[in-house]
């Protein structure tokens, strides 16, 4: 268990790294603006569970073999590269309908949750990320250093679903008021179709991690 000063520097600095806009928040907005905040905040609980597949990699000793290997970095890289790309170009080709039976929105919620996780495990530089940031916390007299990674990244975790939640309610106010315009309307799907391609070939092309 890290002592109670280094964790107060981890929580402060976890959380100027998480509130500033990267990859994660944008695609939160994307969503919330595109489908409402609910599917924002489902998005965000996928990212989540999506990071703490990256937190149990880490405390495992997994993430050291993923910096290690320059092809299993780039085949995870492209593969959510992707993934992401794939999501926007059907975004862009599949026109949705405005209204939908209550049951298809539960499925597609649930669908929304699975796409947030995935994006977020195939994304590598999660892993490069952990791997360089958390070890400078972790204290080998303090117990186990899995445990201490694991702690960690679990506050990370919840720091990060509570501020992409706080992204995902204001995006989705501000895309119900927008969806009171026919013109939004026809245009929402180009936008969050723009935002998913952008954001593969942001993840594909970059070097650097942030949130």
């Amino acid at each position: 268990m890290p002592e109670i000063s280094t964790l107060a520097i981890f929580v402060v600095t976890a959380v100027v790294l998480i509130v500033t806009p990267g990859p994660a928040v944008l695609y939160v907005v994307a969503r919330s603006i595109d489908q409402g905040r609910m599917a924002g905040i489902v998005s965000t609980l996928g990212i989540g569970t999506g990071t703490l597949v990256h937190v149990a990699a880490a405390a495992l000793g997994i993430s050291a073999l993923l910096v290690s290997s320059a092809l299993a970095f780039n085949l995870v890289k492209y593969l959510g590269a992707a993934y992401l790309i794939y999501l926007g170009m059907r975004k862009l080709m599949v026109r949705e309908e405005i209204y939908r039976p209550e049951s298809l929105e539960q499925t597609r919620l649930a669908r929304v949750y699975y796409q947030g996780a995935v994006v977020n495990i195939l994304n590598p530089k999660t892993a490069i990320f952990f791997f360089a940031f958390f070890p400078q916390f972790v204290d080998t007299a303090h117990g186990s250093v899995a445990f201490q990674i694991f702690f960690l990244g679990v506050v990370f975790t919840l720091i990060g679903i509570v501020s992409d939640g706080l992204w995902a309610l204001l995006a989705g106010a501000l895309g119900r008021w927008l969806k009171g315009n026919l013109k939004f309307l026809l245009a929402q799907r180009y936008f969050a179709g723009t935002v998913f391609i952008a954001l593969g070939i942001t993840t594909a092309l970059s070097g650097a991690h942030k949130k």
